[in-house]
């Protein structure tokens, strides 16, 4: 399905999905003079919907109301990796679709985006198995001599739906907490630091990264990303663009690594859309991901992704977010509140940027 690319301002974008991704999404497209239609299966309070042009209340499984939303759109595109294979495959038959419904399909399950990234883009991982029962782990262990994890293939997050075994004597009761899903056990890797990069990439192949971002995880969340990393490792820019050639990627795409003390990188996992690591590009003096994703779909030149200064990004995680009147009066400091309703233990209510010191 084609489209009169490039879109021309006051065309509108569809996006699936309704949290702080497509919030922000939303925002940045209306800097361009473009429309937004948000579709999800939440309400108008929530954080895209109090921000876009158009909002449907519907589910991912509802085809007529998918269809309708398609085709009330100019082009389409996602802020998360988890609508079902079929809505994307429906709505692609519809309208364009950046990323495209095969990148979701790599993206969405651990184990194809393992086997697509080692094997189609020769980029490497971690390795890795189909993990079927209590034995496939013993075996697994036992063939890379070590501690793995295992973890959900679909859904997980965040720390979520993964169990560190690093003895015989957890295989029981992990595969009693996990047994009932579909896994993957990968090697527990001894990296020295988590990175990643943002990457652009246009519907001719046209490419902009941004610098490499340095992670720190508290209790498995995002805490703060810092880029441009204290370190550089220019390798992590050629190894995500090989990753999005293979997929013919359309969008923006964030891959993370881990670093290993030899300096070597190793994917830990791509996800097929604007990411928190690279929150700190709103404030960085740079064209930010959000804008880069639109512009992307869109079909425009993809912007300047070269920061003018040094970011330092920090989740608000919970009750963090009532500290937001201690962040309005920091100079320098930036506040991105996604207008949640309420402020859960774990879960993101917002962001600041401060300039790295």
């Amino acid at each position: 399905m084609t489209a009169p690319f490039p879109l021309a301002p006051g065309s509108t974008i569809g996006i699936f999905g309704s949290g702080q991704l497509g919030r922000m999404l939303a925002l940045a497209a209306a800097r361009l003079g473009l429309n937004t239609h948000i579709y999800a299966p939440t309400g108008p309070d929530s954080p895209a919907a109090q921000v876009a042009t158009e909002f449907t209340t519907g589910d991912y499984t509802d085809e007529a109301a998918i269809t309708r939303f398609a085709k009330s759109c100019d082009a389409l595109t996602y802020e998360f990796e988890n609508i079902p294979a079929q809505t994307a495959a429906l709505a692609q038959s519809l309208k364009p679709l950046s990323p495209s419904a095969s990148c979701l399909d790599v993206a969405q399950d651990r184990l194809s985006e393992k086997r697509f990234i080692s094997e189609k883009a020769g980029v490497a991982v971690a390795p890795f198995e189909d993990i079927k029962s209590p034995d496939d782990i013993k075996r697994f262990m036992q063939s890379i001599n070590g501690a793995c994890v295992v973890k959900t293939r679909r859904f997980g997050y965040d720390g979520k739906g993964q169990i560190i075994i690093k003895s015989q004597e957890d295989i029981d009761a992990a595969w009693a907490q996990l047994g009932d899903k579909a896994l993957i056990a990968e090697a527990f890797i001894p990296f020295e630091r988590e990175v990643s990069v943002i990457c652009a990439r246009g519907k001719a192949g046209q490419s902009a990264c941004y610098p490499l971002i340095e992670n720190v995880h508290r209790h498995h969340i995002l805490h703060t990303s810092t880029s441009p990393a204290p370190r550089d490792n220019p390798d992590a820019q050629k190894l995500a663009l090989k990753i999005m050639n293979a997929l013919d990627y359309v969008g923006v795409m964030a891959t993370e690594f881990f670093e290993l003390p030899n300096g070597s990188l190793m994917v830990n996992e791509i996800a097929p859309r604007v990411h928190n690591s690279g929150h700190w590009t709103q404030d960085a003096g740079c064209t930010d991901q959000f804008e880069q994703h639109i512009r992307a779909v869109a079909d425009w030149p993809l912007g300047d992704a070269t920061p003018k200064h040094s970011v330092v990004m920090t989740n608000l995680i919970g009750d963090d977010v009532n500290n937001w009147a201690d962040f309005a009066a920091e100079p320098g400091t930036a506040i991105h509140l996604y207008g949640k309703q309420e402020a859960r233990q774990g879960r993101k209510m917002g962001h600041i940027n401060r300039p790295q010191k």
